[in-house]
């Protein structure tokens, strides 16, 4: 897949300087989970990289110089055998299904769920406590535009990430006396491997071919024709951790081309 207008993203901004902090990405071995682990050891923070996928997790957290961890967010109890220790959380795990509500299967929906938002909240029960100790923490939430807009034939997505603002912005609200934010970034359709396999699923749910799923579907609603790349986000993420960012609390970022403008 391509861009309709390919454009050349810079890396996130070195300036942002992160040593002595310790970051968890969740979905951490490929897509914008891999941009933000990325980032942020560029920024010299230690980071630990969490994804169902060993192979991916183990390569990232190797290019990074952090640590894998190979764990099925959908186990509450695996979620209990990564980090606590960490001031940067980043909640990016997240996977797709796309069909009409007569015909979503309940069980993906119930999946979708815990992926995107037990997980999320069992992870700040789990990192919290370090965070308010030490005065300081940074949790950003990788969202959507379908946080705060909805499309149709993605029920249990939208219902999670809608979920996923709320968790947000009570997490902004109790962390604030301790020098914890929370924040949501929110994407439109990133070049990422969850949008590409989207593709065939958006064609027959729509009844269009799939050459036309990009132009006619995805982009749509964005004044901006080309999907955003995984290190635009990681840039958002990265700047939500600086200094001059502290007062940023309990916001949604949007990153969607102006499609929220409409």
């Amino acid at each position: 897949m391509t861009n309709v207008f390919p454009a050349s993203v810079p890396l996130p901004s070195a300036d942002v300087h992160l040593g002595g902090r310790t970051a968890l990405v969740t979905g951490g071995g490929s897509g914008i989970g891999k941009a933000c682990a990325v980032a942020l050891a560029a920024a010299h923070a230690t980071v630990h990289v969490v994804d169902k996928d060993g192979e991916s997790a183990k390569a990232v957290a190797a290019e990074t110089g952090g640590r894998a961890h190979v764990v099925d967010l959908a186990d509450p109890a695996a979620i209990e055998s990564l980090p606590a220790e960490v001031d940067i959380l980043v909640n990016n795990a997240g996977f797709q299904h796309v069909a009409p509500l007569t015909e979503f299967p309940p069980e993906r929906f119930a999946l979708m769920q815990q992926v995107m938002v037990t997980a999320p909240f069992l992870l700040l029960r789990r990192t919290l406590p370090h965070m308010y100790a030490n005065g300081w923490g940074r949790v950003i939430n990788i969202s959507s535009v379908h946080g705060l807009r909805a499309s149709a034939y993605k029920s249990a997505y939208v219902a999670a990430k809608h979920a996923l603002e709320g968790l947000s912005k009570v997490t902004a609200i109790e962390g604030a006396e301790h020098g914890v934010t929370s924040n949501c970034v929110n994407p439109g359709y990133v070049r990422t491997p969850l949008v590409e396999k989207q593709v065939g699923d958006q064609a027959a749910a729509h009844g269009i071919d799939a050459s036309d799923v990009l132009t006619d579907i995805l982009l749509a609603r964005s004044p901006i024709k080309r999907l955003l790349e995984p290190e635009e986000v990681a840039a958002a993420v990265l700047w939500l951790c600086s200094p001059h960012t502290a007062y940023i609390n309990g916001a949604s970022v949007p990153l969607d081309g102006g499609w929220g403008a409409g």
